[in-house]
């Protein structure tokens, strides 16, 4: 009895060492949880800081090779260079949009705003051309009225159109933040990857650890090659054919459909009904070899896709398109290229382990 007493009893020391472990990894988790909530603003402009460092390096290479070898005045000039491309537009269009706004409202008041009557052929659109032509008689014929009678809707779509201006502008000043952040990643280039490779080597060793950072680097810019820099080729040709028929709205047209391009979802969204439009208020022939050339363009991206992502990677080109949908679905545009980073350092693992025989270790 005293035998057995002695072998299903705990050992004191162990249980003290476990009992200490435990509470040192609880303060561990605890410190974890309250760094991360400190740095939790600060996330997303680092990561795009991150990404537009990435893909503007090259650009500050060859510029510091042009200024005689200074990095902070090459990292300077790209990011001020940035800032006003992305400030001086992004103040007009607000700008505009805020001003024409205010005019619109101004000339409603006055009874300056005259609608033209619908043509006919309006009523033989599928599904909503009855009712859009009489909503678009009844504006036309009394356009007071009509904005009295619809008065809730479009008090609804004045609030919804000022909450989306102001997150655009929330938006733009967070995007600058990343500029400047991503300025100072570019300056101390050397200093930032050499930091990323010793995580990298801590979290996964050797082999594949010291693979990712370079990994990482490689899958953002093919990312940006192959989804943003497709759907912006892509955008450009659907652009011609709007503006060279003379399609209302060609400029917010152009906006929504490279949001749909980024996204990974088909132009014809928006297309098939301009499309119709385009019909029902053209030529015949014209509007046929407009249709064409718009499939055509819409399809450009299946063959420039296997061209432009993927390059200098031995991941194959599906996975990065799956992790970089996958990620934008679920995270947004950061998840754009998080998504891709993550999915192509998971198959890397996965053929490392699919690779590796019975007993052999990891380095």
């Amino acid at each position: 009895m005293d035998d057995n007493n002695n072998n299903t009893s705990f050992d004191p020391q162990f249980v003290r060492n476990m009992i200490e472990s435990a509470l040192r990894l609880s303060l561990l988790f605890a410190l974890l949880i309250v760094a991360y909530d400190i740095i939790k603003p600060f996330t997303t402009p680092l990561i795009w800081g991150a990404i537009i460092a990435i893909a503007a390096f090259p650009l500050v290479k060859w510029l510091e090779a042009k200024i005689g070898g200074r990095r902070g005045l090459a990292a300077t000039l790209v990011t001020l260079f940035f800032i006003l491309a992305l400030a001086i537009p992004s103040w007009s269009v607000m700008e505009a949009t805020v001003g024409g706004l205010k005019r619109a409202s101004t000339a409603l008041d006055a009874g300056e705003i005259k609608v033209p009557p619908p043509a006919e052929k309006v009523q033989d659109w599928p599904l909503v051309g009855e009712r859009l032509h009489h909503a678009w008689s009844a504006a036309s014929n009394d356009l007071e009225a009509f904005a009295q009678a619809n008065a809730e809707q479009l008090r609804e779509l004045a609030g919804k159109l000022l909450t989306r201006i102001g997150g655009s502008l929330i938006g733009v000043l967070m995007f600058l933040v990343s500029l400047v952040i991503a300025g100072g990643f570019m300056t101390y280039a050397e200093p930032c990857g050499a930091a990323a490779h010793r995580f990298f080597v801590r979290v996964g060793g050797l082999r594949p650890g010291g693979e990712w950072a370079s990994l990482t680097v490689a899958t953002v810019r093919s990312v940006l090659q192959g989804v943003i820099g497709v759907a912006i080729i892509q955008t450009i040709l659907i652009a011609i054919g709007l503006f060279v028929m003379g399609v209302p709205g060609a400029s917010l047209w152009t906006a929504l459909i490279l949001v749909l391009a980024i996204a990974q979802l088909p132009p014809l969204i928006v297309l098939a009904p301009i499309m119709i439009y385009v019909f029902s208020t053209a030529d015949t022939t014209s509007a046929i070899i407009f249709t064409v050339y718009q499939l055509v363009a819409g399809a450009s991206d299946s063959a420039l896709k296997p061209m432009l992502m993927g390059r200098g990677l031995d991941i194959p080109m599906p996975v990065i398109l799956v992790g970089a949908i996958g990620g934008m679905i679920m995270s947004g545009i950061v998840g754009l290229f998080s998504g891709a980073v993550i999915l192509s350092i998971f198959y890397k693992l996965l053929i490392l382990w699919l690779e590796q025989r019975a007993g052999e270790d990891i380095d």
